[in-house]
């Protein structure tokens, strides 16, 4: 026995064939609509509504008649609306009336059958027009095109479509396919919703209660976890946000189909072809989130409501449900982080895991180094020396602080350190070998592809990094730092008060970020005072003195590599350069005695050092280079050639 929609639908429709065939006089015929002959033009002209019409009594005969069949079809057709059948659920999901329920009815059974659809060329007396017209609906409904006008339930829950072009009265009505396909009990996705659209069945048969609720803070899944909660047992849609129009109507119909409350996740602000089609649909469940607060300007004009997400770390539950152990300290991860690293194998290693998630946002804008230098590789003064394990001991101990002596961790647990000092005076080693100690991984940043001439872009990039770096309990490292933290400048054009907003927002950023960060500069006095307040520890780096040149320069030959008559405290007393220079100068000379075959020797590192000075620029006196001061002015000074 067919669905009591599909009885009705029959019904009607064999009671509107009969009044064109008896009331209208109208024989079926070939070719209907493709020509139009001169008992056509007769007919028509006695058809026409301004003149007598269709014999008011054939048609009143026609009614009556068809009558009880369609009282008995309708009746079951209103049971049939209790139940939890697709097209039921439909029903109720929309919010239609009988009325427009009977309608979509109608309109579905012919779209499913094309003998139906013959049925309908016949009425409206044209093989072209095999869906019901505009002008045909009255003869079904007294409300007639008006219940799919724009405006109308059935177009604002996007049940029915309305052919765009055309005379009024012969465009075409149709059901979209993904309606069809529910009313056949397919389950399919609408193929137009947006990419990342994801879909959670619910076990509670009654729609949720329509509304928009605003969520924010926290992270993606806390937010889900607000939903689920609000909307206990609720199907829901969760998509980001549409791009188009397109997209936009597939959420709304497959959120109409599946009675789901919509989540749309958006980083800021509908624009206002969102907040319309949000407006447009107040017979669902909308709910927005989002990291912040949105404008209330751009909040659609529908009642709404608004939760905040506070906590979003994952706690010792969480913990024990994806894992089956209790949280590690050593990693702060919200609910949706611990969802990932769970799903990346963190039930087996926990630590590759949670690198593994940090890395794949990173990667793209900052250079991992995987810690290998130690204390003894990094040659400083005692003090500085100092000054770093103490920056190390601050990460390390900040549970013990801030967790169990209860210190207040107002801005937040994270430690920031500056490092200030020429080119080469070892920042980027020290910073890897603090991470070393303390068995984190360190990420320089790539401030090329963090800093973006679009509005809005350089935040968006930083928020990716600081993201990332959170999850992962990693050391971030900004070398040149000052050509982004730098002094917020007197706001004279556009490009200024825009820069100044990205200073200002990566202020904020480090205030809130909880891990270690790292700023290098060559120039301290460059680096916004806003910013020094909010350093913990701070190490001026300076050109190494002859003791420590000398320890370096003893650290940059290995064991293995064949010196002879190589004077080290030469090269130590009379260069005063940096570190990075004294590494260079060494590697070159080992190369330079590679291609002689022969062992390193002070020729080998005293071309080598004439190199370090051409690229700086810097001038060779015959003080600093003495009894070599002759050969490196020779022409002659390369290796020879063999």
């Amino acid at each position: 026995m067919p669905p009591s929609w599909i009885g009705l639908a029959d019904a009607l429709l064999q009671r509107e064939a009969l009044v064109s065939r008896v009331a209208e006089g109208r024989p079926p015929r070939d070719f209907a609509g493709l020509f139009v002959g001169g008992e056509d033009v007769e007919r028509i002209l006695g058809a026409l509504p301004g003149l007598d019409g269709p014999d008011a009594e054939k048609v009143r005969a026609v009614h009556e008649a068809a009558a009880a069949g369609i009282d008995a079809a309708r009746a079951r057709f209103t049971e049939g609306l209790r139940d939890t059948s697709p097209f039921a659920r439909l029903v109720r999901s929309a919010g239609l009336t009988s009325t427009e329920a009977e309608l979509l009815a109608v309109l579905a059974a012919v779209e499913m059958s094309p003998a139906r659809q013959r049925l309908v060329q016949y009425m409206q007396d044209s093989v072209q027009l095999s869906q019901l017209t505009l002008a045909v609906l009255a003869r079904f409904f007294p409300e007639g095109d008006t219940l799919v006008a724009p405006d109308a339930p059935l177009r604002r829950a996007r049940l029915v479509d309305v052919a765009a072009s055309g005379p009024w009265g012969t465009r075409l009505c149709s059901v979209p396919p993904r309606v069809v396909w529910h009313l056949r009990g397919d389950g399919s996705a609408d193929p137009d919703l947006p990419p990342g659209s994801t879909r959670a069945a619910g076990d509670v048969e009654v729609p949720p209660a329509a509304g928009l609720l605003l969520v924010n803070g926290g992270d993606r899944l806390s937010r889900l976890g607000v939903v689920a909660g609000e909307w206990a047992g609720h199907a829901w849609l969760r998509c980001p946000l549409p791009s188009n129009a397109a997209e936009w109507t597939a959420v709304v119909r497959e959120a109409t189909c599946g009675s789901a409350v919509v989540v749309l996740e958006t980083e800021g602000p509908l624009d206002a072809p969102g907040s319309d089609a949000v407006t447009r649909a107040p017979h669902l469940a909308w709910v927005l989130s989002t990291r912040g607060e949105l404008p209330l300007e751009s909040v659609p004009d529908i009642p709404w409501r608004e939760i905040r997400v506070s906590d979003t770390f994952a706690d010792a539950q969480d913990w024990k449900r994806s894992l089956d152990r209790e949280p590690d300290p050593a990693y702060r991860l919200t609910r949706d982080q611990l969802r990932l690293v769970t799903a990346a194998g963190a039930a087996q290693a926990l630590t590759p895991a949670v690198r593994r998630l940090a890395g794949g946002h990173l990667d793209g804008v900052a250079v991992r180094i995987r810690p290998r230098r130690t204390w003894e590789d990094l040659i400083l003064p005692a003090e500085d020396a100092v000054m770093l394990r103490e920056l190390a001991a601050r990460h390390r101990r900040r549970d013990t602080v801030y967790g169990q002596w209860r210190f207040s961790p107002l801005p937040s647990t994270g430690v920031v350190a500056l490092f200030a000092g020429p080119s080469g005076t070892g920042k980027t080693l020290a910073a890897e070998v603090v991470a070393g100690e303390l068995g984190l991984d360190l990420y320089k940043v790539d401030l090329s592809s963090v800093v973006s001439k679009y509005i809005g872009e350089t935040e968006k990039n930083l928020e990716r990094i600081f993201g990332a770096a959170a999850a992962g309990d990693l050391v971030l490292f900004f070398d040149e730092a000052d050509a982004l933290f730098g002094k917020r400048s007197e706001v004279s054009d556009a490009h200024d008060r825009y820069a100044n907003i990205e200073v200002a927002y990566l202020l904020q950023r480090l205030e809130t970020y909880d891990g270690l960060v790292v700023l290098a500069t060559n120039l301290q006095r460059n680096i916004d005072t806003a910013f020094l307040r909010r350093i913990a520890v701070a190490v001026d780096f300076t050109l190494p003195e002859e003791p420590e040149r000398l320890a370096i320069w003893s650290r940059c030959f290995p064991s293995e590599a064949p010196i002879e008559d190589l004077d080290l405290g030469f090269l130590a007393r009379q260069f005063k350069v940096s570190g990075g220079i004294i590494n260079n100068a060494a590697l070159g000379a080992a190369f330079l005695a590679a291609e002689d075959g022969t062992p390193i020797t002070m020729r080998h590192a005293v071309l080598a050092m004439k190199r370090e000075f051409q690229k700086l620029g810097r001038l060779r006196t015959e003080a600093e280079f003495e009894r070599y001061f002759d050969l490196v002015n020779r022409e002659a000074d390369a290796a020879p050639a063999r």
